[in-house]
């Protein structure tokens, strides 16, 4: 992954710094207002990262010590992380093989009369089954958290990912589809929660810092709970405004580059490239691959491989609970988690990409097969 980053975002965030006002002010109140309105959300709060904004959305549920979250084990650690961050206790599930994320099925078989939410992930960009997911846990009861750290641009049923959703994490960290360098955003359409969760990124002031300043009158502020320091500046805010315009742009070229890899890949025994699910579209913040029984070496040896000709491609996606973080922690069996986990390769893929780069790629991969 390489940031598609430029002179327009040099220029935002120098504008940002010779302001006087490199904190949490304007240009975060802007980001927050175009972000919501981009993914259909009604309030964005902007943080200092993705597994700020889960944390804080697992607050706004008043979930802690007892309670259990349904999460999926492939995943990068912090979705599990921040259900331990509430003292509550992550219970992996297993995901489907052709999308990487959890499903109504996935979820209820792990589900139990302590299970007080469900957490999904857009694994890689690619759109779960929100609205299955939504219904499931509607009949059960559940809150359903989004963790949309890659969705950005992703689509289901024709609109945002994120859209409708209870609360959905959002990152904009460099691997992501658009960045701040690094940042995050909460998004929902509940006000309460919304105003709570400012507080709560602001150590639990009732008035923000750039309502002080902006004030002509002194304003002594108030503490009214324990919160967290979990800001974002308007440097990184300025820079988000810039990425954000350009999203669609970076959406169509990776889209392109994705439908580019899976012709010149056809007919390669052995590789199984990750496509569209049926209700939506993905934004490929990844591309992956995943390698079966057909292809003549295994996942780590054929990264060795790439590396050899001098091209930087990735293991798949973790299992979280398979990490020594979470050694002993216990799990139900996750066959496809693991498969997925073991078998897969996330290939480069970037805006500025060129043919003869993904050429180089592709000859690697299709001469290693010995085709």
């Amino acid at each position: 992954m390489v940031p598609w980053l430029g002179e327009e975002e040099a220029q935002a965030a120098a504008a940002a710094v010779l302001s006087g006002w490199v904190a949490q002010g304007p240009r975060v109140a802007a980001f927050e207002r175009a972000f919501a309105e981009r993914v259909g959300a009604e309030h964005g709060i902007a943080v200092s990262s993705c597994t700020t904004a889960l944390h804080l959305a697992l607050i706004a549920l008043e979930l802690g010590p007892g309670d259990e979250v349904i999460v999926p084990s492939l995943s990068f650690i912090a979705t599990a992380n921040a259900v331990r961050y509430v003292g509550a206790h992550p219970v992996f599930a297993d995901v489907e093989e052709a999308t990487g994320n959890l499903t109504p099925e996935t979820v209820d078989a792990v589900r139990t009369p302590r299970t007080k939410a469900v957490l999904a992930v857009h694994q890689g960009g690619v759109p779960a089954d929100v609205h299955a997911l939504r219904a499931a846990c509607a009949d059960w009861g559940l809150p359903l958290v989004e963790d949309a750290a890659c969705g950005i641009g992703a689509t289901v049923g024709g609109k945002s990912v994120g859209h409708g959703a209870l609360l959905a994490a959002w990152s904009f960290h460099p691997r992501k589809v658009i960045t701040t360098g690094e940042g995050g955003m909460v998004t929902t359409d509940d006000a309460g929660w919304a105003e709570r969760l400012r507080r709560l990124r602001e150590h639990g002031m009732n008035v923000s810092a750039a309502q002080r300043h902006a004030s002509s009158k002194p304003i002594a502020e108030a503490y009214l709970e324990v919160g967290y320091n979990y800001r974002m500046t308007d440097i990184q805010a300025a820079v988000g405004l810039v990425q954000l315009g350009k999203l669609d742009a970076i959406v169509a070229r990776r889209r392109e580059l994705a439908a580019r890899y899976e012709q010149s890949l056809a007919g390669v025994p052995g590789l199984r490239p990750v496509r569209d699910p049926r209700h939506g579209e993905g934004n490929f913040q990844s591309y992956w691959v995943l390698l079966t029984e057909d292809y003549p070496v295994g996942r780590d040896e054929l990264l060795a491989v790439l590396a050899e000709a001098g091209i930087s491609a990735r293991r798949g996606i973790m299992a979280s609970h398979l990490e020594p973080a979470y050694a002993g922690h216990g799990a139900a069996p996750l066959p496809v988690t693991e498969r997925i986990s073991r078998d897969s390769l996330i290939l480069p893929l970037f805006h500025t990409m060129t043919r003869d780069q993904q050429d180089r790629v592709v000859a690697v991969l299709r001469g290693r097969a010995g085709g």
